[in-house]
């Protein structure tokens, strides 16, 4: 068996690749592997970036955390007809327009019975209070059981409330992804 192209130092085996020792981050920066590991799982964040996503070193640490950026999740469990925020997503203090849109989900698990729904608005904000420029429903699919199920957009003080209506005698299960896009 030919050695070729195989490099010792000083005798003790192969040279071990340059590996880097610092990672450079959007936020938080930067992350430092410990013993050669650096730990990079994902997430979601409310933060407002144009490019959509953004890295988190963990001020030092060994996580480099990757983010989609300018998103907001929630989940709700209703047991009747009674409109329930899923999900508030405050408007800030600085004044804006934001394009909102997003979808939510609906499970039923005695029917079984689902639902799925698509929304987008905008609204405007002079930092105080937000205005309601208009509200679009896309998708509204339902089983028969959830026929009378709906997804709502409305505002209160500076925030923008996806609301939900379940049925009445019926325990749904409600998850809700929200995206936005602002200009100020």
């Amino acid at each position: 068996m030919s050695q070729a192209g195989s490099f010792v130092q000083n005798g003790a085996g192969p040279i071990p690749p340059d590996v880097p020792t610092t990672f450079v981050t959007d936020v938080n920066s930067p992350a430092f592997p410990a013993l050669n590991i650096l730990n990079v799982p994902g997430g979601d964040v409310i933060t407002n970036n144009d490019n959509g996503i953004q890295t988190d070193g963990s001020s030092g640490g060994n996580t480099l955390t990757v983010q989609l950026t300018n998103r907001q999740t929630g989940t709700v469990t209703t047991a009747n007809a009674v409109l329930t925020t899923i999900q508030t997503f405050a408007l800030g203090a600085t004044p804006a327009t934001f394009y909102i849109y997003g979808n939510v989900q609906a499970f039923e698990g005695v029917t079984p019975s689902g639902g799925a729904f698509s929304f987008s608005g905008g609204y405007r904000t002079d930092g105080a209070a937000a205005v309601e420029l208009g509200t679009e429903f896309h998708d509204d699919f339902k089983s028969a059981a959830l026929l009378t199920a709906d997804v709502f957009l409305n505002v209160s003080a500076n925030n923008v409330l996806v609301q939900v209506q379940g049925v009445a005698g019926l325990t749904i299960d409600w998850n809700s992804l929200l995206e936005y896009r602002s200009v100020s």
